[in-house]
C-alpha cells in the first residue's frame, strides 16, 4: 500500500517574490505606490517584487510565485486596470491573497471584496500591508489579526495612524526614462515625483480623499522627501513633481524642502498642485516659489459657474480663479488648470462660457484638452452623496464601473460630453494640436460661432508640461 506523499509546507512570504507588488496607472509617474511599501516590507525581513503594468509586462510566472499579490488602486482608472489584474491572478493563482490598497480601495471594498479580492486598505497603507503579509506568513486568519485591513468578513474603515516613516525603495523599479518627461521649449528631461504631505485639509465634495481622510492631512518628514528626491535626481532627474493634492496645505514644510533642494540643485525645476484659495491666501508666497524654480502649477478650476463651484464645495468662486491667475502671472508662473465641466448642474452655457473663458486670455496651451471632457464621478461614499438633492441625481451604483450612474436633466449636455470626448480621444491619438482639439471641440459646443480670440494681451506661448496627459 503506497503512503500518499504529505503536501509541500506553505512558501513563506519572506522568499524572494512571495509578495507581489503591482501599479497600473500612476499619472505618468514613477509609481510611489510601489516604492513607499517596498521599503516597509523590506524592513519588515521581506523580499516583495513589483510590477508596473503601465511599462511592463506581468507573466503568469511572476503572479504563480506569489503568495499574496497586493494592487495599488489610488484613482479610478488604475481601479478598473487593477480588477483586471486581480481576475487574472485568481485564474493563474486561485490560493493567492489579492489585497486592493489605496484611496479606492475603501470606497468600493463591497465590489472588491465579493468579486476577486481578499482584503482592502485604504488610508495610511504602509504598516497594515507588513503587518498582512506577517499575518499571511504565519498562518493566521486575517480578519482576526490585522488591524486596517478589511475583509468580506469583517470591513474596515481607512487608516489615518501613521507609522515610521521609511524613505522609498525606488531601485529595481523601471527607469524614469520610462516615464513622463518635462519639457520645455521643445526640450524634454527626466522628471520625478515626490509627495511632502498626504491626505488633504479640504473637504471638496467630488474628491476621493474627502471620504477617506476627513478634512486631516499628514506631513511627510522632510528628510525622507529630501532623501526620495536625491535618489531620483541620482537617477537622472531634471524636475520634480510634487504630488500632494495640495503643495499649500502645509506651506511651511513645503518651502522648507523646496528651499533645501534649490540649494543643493539649483537648476532643478518642480510643479506642485495648489487650490485657488490657497494661491489667494499664500500669493505672498508666489514670487519665492518662482525663484525656487517653480515652472507651473495645476491647479483644480473645475468650473466657472458658482453654483457648480458651491456644489462641489471647492472653496472659491470664478471670480478668485481670475485673481488667482492674475497672481500667478504676477509671479511669472503658469497655471495649468484642472477642469471638470461635466457635472448634474452645468448648463451648455456654462461649457460655453468655460471655454471662452481659456480662449479669451489665451490659455488654451494650458489645458490638457481631455479635461474639456471630464465628467464627474460620483463612487460610493462620496460626499456627494450628503447632498440633500442627491435622490433627484445621482442614478443607482453601477459597482463594476465604480460610480453612480448619474444622467444629465438636459439630455444634450450628456451628448455634448460623448461628443468631446471622441475629439479629445482621436485627438490624442493623432497627437494634434491643442489649439486645433480646441476649435473643434468648440465647432461642437458653440457651432456656427467663431473661437473667440485672445482679448488684448500679448500671447503667452506655450508652457511647460509633463508629456504625458493625466486624467483621474
Amino acid at each position: 500500500m503506497l503512503t500518499p506523499t504529505p503536501s509541500a509546507p506553505p512558501r513563506r512570504l519572506a522568499a524572494p517574490g512571495a509578495i507581489l507588488l503591482v501599479s497600473c496607472y500612476e499619472l505618468g509617474h514613477q509609481p510611489l505606490s510601489l516604492a513607499s511599501p517596498l521599503a516597509t516590507l523590506r524592513a519588515a525581513g521581506f523580499a516583495p517584487v513589483a510590477i508596473d503594468t503601465a511599462v511592463q509586462d506581468l507573466d503568469d510566472e511572476t503572479i504563480r510565485a506569489a503568495r499574496m499579490v497586493a494592487i495599488s488602486v489610488p484613482m479610478h482608472t488604475a481601479l478598473r486596470l487593477g480588477l483586471r489584474v486581480a481576475r487574472r491572478v485568481k485564474q493563474a493563482n486561485p490560493d493567492a491573497h489579492v489585497c486592493f490598497y489605496g484611496l479606492y480601495a475603501t470606497l468600493n471594498a463591497a465590489h472588491l471584496l465579493g468579486e476577486a479580492g481578499d482584503s482592502t486598505i485604504g488610508g495610511e497603507f504602509e504598516r497594515p500591508l507588513a503587518d498582512l503579509a506577517r499575518a499571511l506568513d504565519r498562518g493566521q486568519a486575517v480578519a482576526a489579526a490585522v488591524d486596517g485591513v478589511g475583509t468580506a468578513g469583517a470591513p474596515a474603515g481607512p487608516v489615518l495612524e501613521r507609522a515610521p516613516w521609511s524613505v522609498p525603495a525606488r531601485a529595481g523599479l523601471p527607469a524614469l526614462r520610462d516615464y513622463a518627461g518635462f519639457e520645455r521649449d521643445g526640450v524634454i528631461v527626466p522628471a520625478g515625483y515626490v509627495e511632502a504631505t498626504r491626505g488633504c485639509r479640504h473637504t471638496c465634495r467630488h474628491c476621493p480623499i474627502t471620504p477617506i481622510y476627513g478634512g486631516r492631512f499628514t506631513v511627510v518628514p522632510r528628510d525622507v522627501v529630501l532623501a526620495d528626491a536625491r535618489n531620483q535626481i541620482a537617477a537622472g532627474a531634471r524636475h520634480v513633481t510634487f504630488g500632494d493634492p495640495d503643495f499649500f496645505n502645509g506651506p511651511g514644510h513645503g518651502l522648507r524642502i523646496l528651499r533645501a533642494l534649490h540649494a543643493e540643485f539649483p537648476g532643478l525645476t518642480f510643479d506642485a498642485t495648489i487650490k485657488v484659495e490657497h494661491l489667494l491666501e499664500h500669493r505672498r508666497l508666489l514670487p519665492e516659489l518662482a525663484a525656487l524654480g517653480c515652472a507651473f502649477v495645476v491647479t483644480a478650476v473645475e468650473s466657472l459657474s458658482d453654483r457648480v463651484l458651491e456644489k462641489l464645495a471647492k472653496g472659491h468662486r470664478r471670480s478668485d480663479v481670475e485673481a488667482a491667475l492674475a497672481a500667478l502671472d504676477e509671479a511669472g508662473i503658469p497655471m495649468r488648470p484642472s477642469l471638470l465641466p461635466f457635472t448634474p448642474w452645468a448648463t451648455r452655457e456654462d461649457y460655453r462660457d468655460l471655454l471662452r473663458f481659456f480662449a479669451e486670455r489665451d490659455l488654451i496651451d494650458h489645458v490638457d484638452p481631455v479635461h474639456f471632457s471630464i465628467r464627474l464621478l460620483v463612487p460610493p461614499g462620496s460626499a456627494l452623496l450628503d447632498d440633500p438633492d442627491a435622490a433627484a441625481w445621482a442614478g443607482t451604483l453601477d459597482a463594476e464601473a465604480f460610480t453612480f450612474r448619474w444622467v444629465h436633466p438636459d439630455p444634450t449636455m450628456d451628448a455634448l460630453q460623448r461628443e468631446v470626448a471622441a475629439i479629445v480621444e482621436a485627438a490624442a491619438a493623432a497627437n494634434e494640436p491643442a489649439g486645433a482639439t480646441f476649435a473643434r471641440i468648440w465647432a461642437v459646443a458653440a457651432p456656427g460661432d467663431p473661437v473667440p480670440a485672445p482679448a488684448g494681451r500679448r500671447s503667452r506661448g506655450r508652457p511647460p508640461r509633463l508629456t504625458e496627459t493625466w486624467f483621474c
